[in-house]
C-alpha cells in the first residue's frame, strides 16, 4: 500500500490527486505545519531525514521529492495514463514542465514569500522602515520582474494547447498546478491572463482534484 506523508498546504497536495487520477489505493498520513514557523513538525525526519514533504512510502521505498514521485507513480502504476507517447513532442514538453515547475517557476515565488515575510516580520522599530525598504528594492527590481515573464511565459504556452503537454491532460499539469495555485493565491495571477486562469478554473471542476482536496485538505498559502 502506498502511504503518502501529507503536509497540510503543501506541494504533498499534488502527489493526492496523481493517486486520485490513476485510481490508485492509498493511505495518508498527515503533518500539520507549525503556526508561527509554517515549518513541518520533526516528527518528518522519522520518514526523511530532510523533514520535507512530499513522502511517499511504497513497500520499502521511501522516497521524496515531487517529481521524482510523480514520474515513479506514473511509472509504476499508471500503465500509460497521463505521459504522452515516448518519442513524441508531447513527450518532450511533459518532461520540461514536470522539470521546470521546481526548477523555474517556484523560486521567484518563494523569493516574494520571504521578502513579504521579512517586510512584514517582527522588526525591531527602528530597523523597519531599513529592512522594509531592502524588501520593497528587492521585490521591485528583481522579484516582480520575474513572475510577470514567468507568467507571461506560461500563459503564451497554454494559448497554444489546452494543456501543458498537447490536448490531453498528463502528470505535467499535476506538477504545474502548485505554482500556478500559488501564483492565484500571492502573486497576482487573476483573469487577466485568461489561459493560466482557464487551467486553474478546469483543474478545478476535476473530479480527481476534488476527491484529493476531500482528504487532503484545501490550499490556504500564506501571503
Amino acid at each position: 500500500m502506498i502511504t503518502v506523508h501529507h503536509l497540510n498546504n503543501s506541494r504533498s497536495q499534488r502527489i493526492l490527486w496523481l493517486l486520485e487520477e490513476l485510481e490508485t489505493p492509498y493511505e495518508i498520513v498527515r503533518y500539520e505545519r507549525d503556526p508561527a514557523t509554517m515549518l513541518a513538525p520533526r516528527s518528518l525526519r522519522a520518514v526523511h531525514p530532510l523533514g520535507k514533504s512530499p513522502v511517499i512510502t511504497d513497500g520499502d521505498l521511501t522516497l521524496a521529492e515531487t517529481g521524482a514521485i510523480i514520474e515513479y507513480l506514473s511509472d509504476r502504476y499508471g500503465g500509460g495514463r497521463l505521459v504522452p507517447p515516448a518519442g513524441t513532442q508531447d513527450y518532450l514538453r511533459c518532461k520540461y514542465w514536470l522539470h521546470y515547475a521546481e526548477g523555474s517557476a517556484m523560486p521567484p515565488l518563494l523569493l516574494k514569500l520571504v521578502f513579504d515575510r521579512m517586510a512584514g516580520g517582527p522588526i525591531p522599530f527602528f530597523l523597519k522602515p531599513v529592512v522594509r525598504a531592502i524588501a520593497d528594492k528587492a521585490k521591485s527590481s528583481f522579484i516582480i520582474p520575474q513572475l510577470r515573464l514567468h507568467l507571461d511565459y506560461m500563459e503564451g504556452e497554454l494559448a497554444k494547447s489546452p494543456w501543458f503537454a498537447g490536448a490531453a491532460i498528463s502528470i505535467a499539469d499535476i506538477q504545474m498546478s502548485y505554482p500556478l495555485e500559488a501564483a492565484a493565491s500571492r502573486a497576482g495571477l487573476d483573469a487577466s491572463r485568461p489561459h493560466l486562469w482557464r487551467f486553474l478554473e478546469t483543474i478545478h471542476a476535476r473530479d480527481a482534484y476534488r476527491r484529493a482536496l476531500a482528504k487532503g485538505g484545501p490550499y490556504a498559502f500564506a501571503s
